[in-house]
């Protein structure tokens, strides 16, 4: 079963991108490029932010998850609209060649950027160009790995302020007035998202003409998950386990969580606006707060204009302790993907991460959404599936552990397997630990993400390539009492 779910899921990813790619009618190229790439091209202020991805992600895309929004562009461009700071949007993901932007960056005198690890390789080759063609201009960079790894952007001579941490309190007295802050600085966050404007969706940046049909603009496309249009919201900052392989409490203070009000009110809006046919808490973990969840159960099935499906993020660990408001989350809310951060299926590993999950708390969690899953289908429901994320090559790591790892995936009826080799991000601890051991095969130049690429010295990766495309499953399905099926899961190996 979890070798078709996988065949479906990419046949569906590539049905999604050929139908998006087929949908430009070449006898309307012209005017809709002017109509709907005019933001691109025709400059209207001296200030442009620049949305950063691999080149080409809003033009042929992989997959529908290349093509998601940046939260933090939008909230940020809305406070300086809303405070009558006009910016324009660039975006790396819009162009396929850097001389394309290098012709659309010419002519402005201030350009922002928010920066993730996986993205610094390309904000500075952006920030170099920006540069050459804008000698005087100023460039503003903030995001988090301005925060992790400063000195690395710091390096950056291009880079003239550089925010650590949250920008929201700062970033219009410094688009303003950029030369009254230090190089480097400290942002100022909300205390609350309650705090937040709601964020307009038109200032984040359009696909290329072709996609536009089936992309849903200014809402997101279809992911294989729900149907479209896809609402991506946010109701949380900040997940309080202190797992050594993340690098979120690094950068974000602990914020309040936006009111359930709040959240149905901003559905319900985008519905009536552009129409929401499912949506994606982007929350590094919904399933915390069991007030707040409580009263989600309660109010979201009343006020919402639909019981719409939304994929939604938790833990085993919780799932266990809390079960009941787990399944009625479940069951009333239309929870339909549980994304869960197993990561391992052996106690010694989860250990060496600090999970703070067990074997058994995965056990039970798989046990409950098995039992869950098939009473929805005898009742004719589409059954809940689990988005499970996994990571392998984590250093300490045995043969045995990952192949417990793969037993536990073999134990889930309702699954999408998400598997990534660990990668040693800075910020993170174990990521400090091997950066400063010299283990990292991940550097500055090149935080690569790619599904299939080597992270960490010394790790045996073709054992794990071999792994996944099932050559040990004999020793996989050596374990009493369980008859497992054969599965390649190569399939479900995406980036880090």
């Amino acid at each position: 079963m979890l070798r078709a779910i996988a065949r479906k899921t990419k046949r569906t990813l590539i049905k999604t991108t050929n139908e998006l790619r087929d949908s430009a009618i070449v006898g309307r190229e012209h005017v809709e490029n002017k109509l709907t790439l005019a933001p691109h091209h025709r400059k209207t202020s001296d200030i442009v932010w620049l949305d950063l991805g691999d080149l080409g992600d809003l033009v042929n895309p992989d997959g529908p998850h290349e093509q998601w929004q940046d939260h933090g562009l939008g909230l940020l461009r809305t406070i300086l609209y809303q405070n009558d700071i006009k910016t324009d949007i660039l975006s790396t993901r819009a162009v396929t060649t850097w001389d394309k932007l290098r012709r659309q960056m010419a002519g402005y005198q201030t350009l922002i950027m928010n920066i993730r690890s996986y993205t610094f390789p390309v904000a500075r080759r952006a920030a170099q160009i920006f540069k050459e063609v804008n000698p005087n201009g100023i460039i503003l960079a903030g995001g988090m790995h301005a925060t992790v790894a400063v000195d690395e952007m710091l390096a950056v001579p291009q880079f003239d302020r550089v925010c650590q941490g949250p920008g929201e309190g700062v970033i219009v007295d410094l688009v303003k007035d950029p030369l009254s802050f230090e190089r480097s600085f400290i942002g100022i966050g909300a205390k609350s998202m309650s705090d937040w404007p709601t964020i307009d969706r038109t200032l984040w940046p359009k696909p290329h003409r072709r996609l536009q049909e089936n992309f849903n603009w200014p809402m997101e496309p279809e992911c294989g998950w729900g149907p479209p249009p896809v609402a991506t919201i946010l109701t949380s900052r900040v997940c309080p386990w202190q797992c050594v392989f993340c690098n979120e409490n690094s950068y974000i203070p602990s914020m309040g969580r936006k009111p359930v009000d709040m959240v149905i009110d901003e559905l319900n809006e985008l519905d009536e606006k552009y129409g929401v046919g499912s949506f994606v808490i982007h929350d590094s973990m919904f399933f915390q707060h069991p007030h707040w969840l409580k009263e989600w159960i309660e109010k979201y099935p009343k006020r919402a204009n639909k019981v719409w499906p939304y994929w939604a993020a938790g833990r085993s660990d919780t799932i266990r302790q809390w079960p009941d408001l787990f399944e009625a989350l479940v069951r009333e809310t239309n929870w339909s993907i549980i994304s869960i951060g197993f990561e391992s299926g052996s106690d010694r590993i989860l250990r060496l991460l600090n999970k703070e999950c067990t074997e058994e708390d995965n056990r039970f969690s798989i046990d409950l959404i098995n039992k869950i899953g098939t009473d929805f289908e005898r009742e004719g429901k589409k059954p809940p599936m689990f988005w499970a994320n996994i990571m392998m090559g984590i250093p300490g790591e045995t043969h045995e552990d990952a192949f417990k790892t793969i037993r536990m995936l073999k134990t889930m009826k309702y699954v999408f397997p998400s598997i990534s080799y660990y990668a040693p991000y800075p910020g993170s601890a174990l990521g400090y630990q091997l950066i400063a051991e010299g283990k990292s095969l991940m550097s500055k130049g090149n935080y690569h993400r790619f599904p299939g690429d080597e992270k960490v010295k010394g790790i045996d990766y073709q054992f794990y390539r071999e792994l996944l495309a099932g050559k040990y499953d004999q020793q996989v399905n050596n374990d009493v009492g369980q008859n497992y099926t054969n599965v390649s899961y190569e399939e479900a190996l995406v980036k880090a």
